[in-house]
């Protein structure tokens, strides 16, 4: 179990780019990004992971830690976005919060990334998710 600050978690899961933890007390996942990049088939693999557990427990808010991570990969936000949380959507996980690393680039590349993925999925379920950035994980966890 680790602590941060008032926040209580469990180590549910340790894969090879990302820790899946939960808050106790709550029904909310974290994932935190453990490596500068995550290959496209490990970032399948740690939220098909994810997948299974917001269905175990009954997940309604996703952290998504990536503060370590270094790299960009467009497929898989992509991916994440058009297939992985409509499925989740479904699921009733409807909360995602996102921690950036404080890299400009990385945030830059982000933005257009989403811009493009919305522009061409406009009506997709996924934009009407309720999707915030925080700095931290406890300003992810109270919004």
């Amino acid at each position: 179990m680790t602590e941060s600050l008032e926040v209580k978690t469990t180590l549910v899961k340790e894969l090879k780019h990302a820790h899946i933890l939960k808050v106790e007390g709550q029904p909310t996942l974290i994932i935190e990004a453990t490596s500068g990049y995550i290959p496209f088939d490990a970032f399948q693999k740690i939220f098909d992971e994810t997948g299974k557990l917001v269905i175990a427990h009954k997940i309604e808010k996703l952290v998504f830690d990536k503060r370590k991570m270094t790299t960009f990969h467009q497929p898989s936000m992509e991916w994440y976005y058009t297939q992985w949380k409509e499925e989740m959507l479904a699921q009733g996980l409807k909360k995602h919060r996102k921690i950036l690393p404080d890299d400009q680039l990385f945030r830059h590349s982000v933005a257009v990334g989403r811009e493009k993925i919305f522009s061409q999925y406009p009506d997709a379920k996924f934009t009407r998710l309720d999707m915030q950035y925080a700095e931290t994980i406890e300003e992810a966890l109270a919004k």
